[in-house]
């Protein structure tokens, strides 16, 4: 078999959900770039990436945890993973890793692709404007190419050698896509005639048990005040569906009217009057929609108080903060996360013209940020830049 006409063999890595859903989208991406050539993907993922036809070692719904003490308590599962995904690349040579996200495993992965000849492309920069910037040399050696989301992320690689480059944020893509889509699609179960509000909670079993009781305790004290309201939860997978409305029928104090929806959180969010959502990339894609929020987010106090000691590089944990550099939507944190808080935030946001009108405003510079439509096509063509002809 020539060079030519042998499938490209790409290792891919993508430990969480959302990782799952950029590599896909890049999966694609490389297929309409080489049309004539076929491709074998394998490595890990999640139904996204198992859906464009990536032979699967492990399913990320098994490897996305989050926080220090989280992830210890599975290092034994972690360790091995880490070494089967070394021998694959040992045994079967693939001609390109890509990594996205999930730091903590992908660059020691990236490592030692890099050790093995194989170049090595990482997805998604690490937060190293937030934290451990001691960590920039070894990234910088760990790689062959970084592609960035946000435009301040290559200066922090200046000096390196490391080839960085900023495609910007897929999500405004996905985010278009999801709303074009909405047009069609069946309605939301909202309540007739009432406040429509948005919770996001998480969609990890620990964040949903630290986070969820007190969010929908403040919701139902938010309806007191507002007077009827309907809140939707939206939840990536049927069997997060499940542990979530679980965990809504256990709730000592939820709002009348809370249902769990599967998918479709773009389209809740454009059709929402406000939301609460947990930190994380929900926050940006509450800005692209334009759904006026406040930003939650609860971990255990041994991950808190290590992440204090570590976090230096930035005054807010949400990026539709972070990105403008600004407190775009107020943070309610561990402590500061109660259910008065969230009904104070909740009446403000839903019922202050002021109020509103500023945070969307804010939300009009955070766009332009995250860069024009186009990033995952830009992202997949340095990715095939790297592959053989």
């Amino acid at each position: 078999m020539s060079d030519e006409s042998r499938p490209l063999r790409v290792m891919v890595s993508a430990g969480e959900i959302s990782g799952d859903m950029y590599a896909a989208a890049i999966v694609r991406e490389l297929r309409r770039l080489r049309p004539g050539r076929a491709f074998e993907f394998f490595g890990l993922g999640g139904d996204r990436l198992r859906e464009e036809g990536m032979e699967l070692f492990e399913h990320a719904s098994r490897t996305g945890v989050i926080g220090f003490w989280e992830v210890l308590k599975r290092a034994r599962f972690f360790t091995r993973l880490l070494k089967r995904m070394k021998a694959a690349l040992a045994e079967r040579r693939p001609d390109l890793l890509l990594t996205v996200d999930y730091p903590g495993m992908n660059l020691r992965l990236a490592a030692e692709a890099k050790r093995l000849g194989i170049p090595a492309v990482h997805y998604v920069c690490p937060q190293v404007w937030a934290w451990h910037r001691d960590r920039i040399p070894k990234i910088a050696a760990a790689l062959d190419r970084l592609i960035a989301l946000f435009p301040f992320e290559p200066a922090l690689f200046e000096g390196t050698g490391l080839d960085v480059r900023f495609a910007g944020h897929p999500l405004v893509d996905q985010v278009a896509a999801s709303l074009r889509e909405a047009e069609g699609a069946p309605p939301l179960p909202w309540a007739p005639g009432a406040r429509r509000v948005a919770l996001f909670a998480g969609s990890r079993r620990n964040e949903v048990r630290r986070i969820l009781p007190d969010v929908l305790a403040g919701a139902a004290m938010a309806e007191e005040a507002l007077g009827p309201c309907s809140f939707l939860l939206p939840v990536p997978t049927a069997e997060r569906a499940a542990d979530v409305r679980a965990a809504v029928a256990a709730a000592k104090r939820r709002p009348a009217h809370v249902e769990v929806v599967e998918g479709r959180s773009r389209q809740v969010l454009h059709e929402a009057e406000a939301a609460v959502v947990k930190s994380g990339t929900s926050t940006l894609e509450a800005a692209l929609v334009g759904c006026p929020q406040v930003v939650v987010y609860r971990v255990s106090w041994a991950t808190y108080r290590v992440a204090r000691l570590l976090v230096t590089g930035v005054k807010w944990i949400g990026l539709v903060n972070i990105v403008p550099g600004k407190p775009v939507a107020k943070e309610l944190i561990q402590d500061g996360l109660t259910p008065e808080a969230v009904r104070d935030e909740l009446v403000a946001l839903c019922a202050d013209p002021a109020r509103r009108a500023a945070q969307l405003a804010d939300y009009h510079a955070t766009r332009k940020l995250l860069g024009g439509e186009g990033a995952t096509a830009r992202a997949a063509a340095l990715v095939a830049e790297l592959l053989p002809a």
